[in-house]
């Protein structure tokens, strides 16, 4: 099984060149590191940021320069600093490629719930509801079950929606899959050493497998 790395680096894989993208909370923000030298990509974070880096090194941390998720970062050269609204401004207009987030629960027909438990305190949505609206692709890391052992790719989500039929590719500790238009999970790519088998035991929503389902590659 991947750990939160490995995620991010089979994530990183996704991201086409002279993209833009923008990173959730979670295990999203470790994508950042793990960008290939050819590829050129701007990252984005919605609290007034465009040319995120990767995160610092000890002697090169701001405690003034943070993303959404309030942890310390860099930036690149040519990068911009801007209000919430224009941030908001460039979502809503659809200038964002790629939206990277974390789930705590998505459906067979790509719905996503990320943002809310029933009886816990939050302090808010954030700016999810906003992207995934208005995102043009959307891939989530996960963990493919709780800590119960219970699947999180489910038929239907039961907690409070962020987002209904948006999802287009999950990638967890056990898989690589796809959300089909017609609906279900399509299996795309195993981790390494995990079987088939496996996977469909951790998927509690219509799992689609067809021919031969290859291990994931790392460079």
């Amino acid at each position: 099984m991947l750990d939160k790395e490995a995620i991010a680096k089979r994530i990183a894989q996704e991201i086409q060149n002279n993209s833009y993208v923008n990173l959730g909370i979670g295990i999203p923000t470790l994508v950042a590191n793990y960008i290939p030298n050819n590829i050129n990509v701007c990252f984005q974070s919605e609290n007034g940021l465009l040319g995120m880096g990767p995160f610092p090194k000890e002697s090169e941390v701001d405690p003034d320069l943070i993303n959404a998720g309030k942890q310390t970062i860099t930036m690149l050269p040519g990068a911009a600093l801007f209000d919430s609204a224009m941030s908001f401004g460039m979502i809503h207009a659809q200038k964002i490629d790629l939206t990277i987030l974390g789930a705590m629960e998505v459906s067979e027909n790509g719905d996503i719930a990320n943002w809310k438990i029933p009886g816990k305190m939050v302090k808010g949505m954030g700016g999810a509801m906003d992207l995934v609206a208005s995102a043009k692709n959307i891939i989530v890391a996960m963990q493919h079950v709780n800590k119960a052992g219970e699947s999180k790719l489910l038929p239907a989500c039961t907690l409070p929606l962020t987002g209904i039929r948006c999802v287009k590719k999950i990638v967890t500790e056990l898989a690589v899959l796809s959300i089909l238009p017609e609906g279900g999970f399509k299996l795309l790519e195993r981790a390494p050493g995990v079987s088939v088998e496996t996977i469909k035991k951790a998927t509690l929503g219509k799992l689609i497998i067809e021919g031969e389902i290859p291990e994931m590659a790392f460079d």
